[in-house]
């Protein structure tokens, strides 16, 4: 990085995406954030990048996040939410939860924190959906974590990130990262 100092990177994507506004406040990113599914158990990863679309049949196991940068004492919360539930013409169901780990290690991934929400695979089935993560930095460790979702996945609808990470402390998040998703058909299932 040149220059030195703090990295920061761009939220123009977000912004272009509709996460700040829909999901989150603006925020300036100031960590790293890597995100890749495992296709299917084969060797094949596929990396997210902001926009890009993957599809519903490659993403059934929870993927891999990587918080890069920071060291082991600071610890993080990912949020992986849907805003474009049932449909991305009227979202009333706005958000719907996919997955939340909390305590997650600085230069570590998602395997090390605390699964507070189990990882709920996308299943879009009106339009294009955007998945998004969200990594919020923690002030300490072991949090408690105000859910009120419990364990009922009708409970994960109407989630509100926003909400969520006031009621926690958390602040504006560190990093985040979409991708697209929609509906598959059997020619597209390949």
């Amino acid at each position: 990085m040149a220059g030195g100092g703090k990295m920061k990177m761009s939220t123009e994507p977000l912004t272009i995406g509709r996460v700040i506004g829909d999901v989150v406040d603006n925020f300036s990113t100031s960590m790293k954030m890597s995100v890749t599914y495992n296709m299917n158990n084969s060797a094949a990863i596929k990396h997210v990048y902001n926009g890009h679309e993957l599809f519903p049949s490659k993403l059934t196991s929870k993927p891999r996040v990587e918080v890069l940068g920071e060291d082991m004492r600071s610890f993080f919360t990912l949020i992986m939410t849907d805003p474009d539930v049932p449909g991305p013409s009227d979202p009333y169901l706005r958000e719907h939860l996919h997955w939340i780990v909390t305590d997650i290690p600085g230069s570590t991934d998602s395997t090390f924190g605390k699964e507070v929400v189990s990882y709920e695979m996308p299943r879009p089935k009106i339009g294009i959906h955007r998945f998004v993560f969200v990594l919020f930095k923690q002030k300490k460790r072991q949090q408690e974590v105000a859910l009120v979702i419990g364990n009922n996945n009708n409970n994960r609808d109407k989630f509100n990130t926003r909400n969520f990470a006031a009621e926690n402390e958390l602040g504006l998040p560190v990093a985040a990262l979409f991708f697209n998703c929609q509906r598959e058909t059997a020619a597209r299932r390949r």
